[in-house]
């Protein structure tokens, strides 16, 4: 068994993110540190991190050197301690509509997944449902065809292969839709043949977008969510529709290209600050 440990000074402001977020992260109980096992292809690594000062430190235990650094590159993106926010912070601190958050909760930033194939799947629960039956088709889907760390304690979401290999019926006895259950079927293909593949971008987005019931909305939430892409917002989101609605003072729920417009002037961070809109219409 190979341990890594790095510790990772944030680009500036920082928070710790919640457990919880993305249905396989968990806080240890002994120590309050977030952990999650991540996979390496085939191999699993379990991966911690927690605040050390003014640094985080991610620890990875795996098999090989080459499975826990990767594991350690991923809990860093999912954590954002490497997201530079600066740039996007001067731009538009003195912003009407974001910029009061920006000044008030410089630490506010994305949280991401770890697993670009995991955010994908999980776009594909929450269509057009709301949040808590989402979250619960994810963990029954989790519990039955996820994978297990070697010491069986943690837990780490379906692989492409593995629901690729699933009857679309098994997917709906976790509650998912049929159609949604034959689209993640049909994703699960494309990305484990290599036929899409999540490292290069805009390419995979076009062949995804030729599956029925994958939309612009699926695909960017696995481009904000699961690369990292802070200029692609997912305006088909109801939340989105409702704050545009009210912000833009329309009287109204906004419309998906009101929604985009209403943030086209945020380029290339459209995505981040819908974010931080949000938070401003939250309060």
């Amino acid at each position: 068994m190979v341990a890594l440990e790095r510790d990772v000074v944030p680009c500036g402001a920082y928070r710790m993110p919640r457990a919880g977020r993305d249905g396989v992260l968990r806080r240890r109980k002994h120590d309050r540190a977030l952990v999650r096992l991540i996979h390496h292809g085939d191999e699993p690594a379990v991966v911690s991190a927690r605040p050390c000062g003014g640094a985080v430190r991610i620890h990875a235990e795996a098999e090989t050197r080459l499975a826990a650094a990767f594991a350690i590159d991923r809990m860093r993106f999912a954590l954002g301690v490497d997201h530079d926010l600066r740039p996007f912070h001067r731009r538009f601190r003195a912003d009407p509509l974001i910029g009061p958050v920006i000044r008030r909760r410089p630490w506010l930033r994305p949280g991401r997944i770890a697993d670009p194939f995991q955010a994908l799947a999980w776009a594909i629960t929450e269509q057009l449902i709301e949040v808590e039956r989402a979250e619960a088709i994810q963990r029954r889907l989790v519990w039955r065809y996820g994978r297990v760390s070697n010491c069986g304690s943690w837990r780490d979401a379906p692989s492409a292969a593995q629901l690729a290999a699933r009857a679309p019926a098994e997917l709906e006895s976790c509650d998912l839709a049929g159609k949604r259950a034959i689209a993640m079927v049909r994703v699960g293909r494309e990305v484990a043949s290599g036929r899409a593949d999540l490292e290069h971008h805009e390419p995979t987005w076009q062949r995804l977008l030729k599956i029925r019931e994958i939309g612009h909305w699926t695909v960017e939430k696995l481009a904000f969510f699961g690369q990292g892409r802070d200029d692609m917002l997912p305006a088909g989101d109801l939340a989105y529709i409702k704050a545009v609605g009210r912000l833009a003072g329309l009287g109204r729920r906004a419309t998906v290209d009101e929604v985009r417009e209403f943030f086209a002037p945020y380029a290339p961070y459209e995505g981040l600050a819908g974010v931080y809109a949000l938070s401003r219409a939250r309060g």
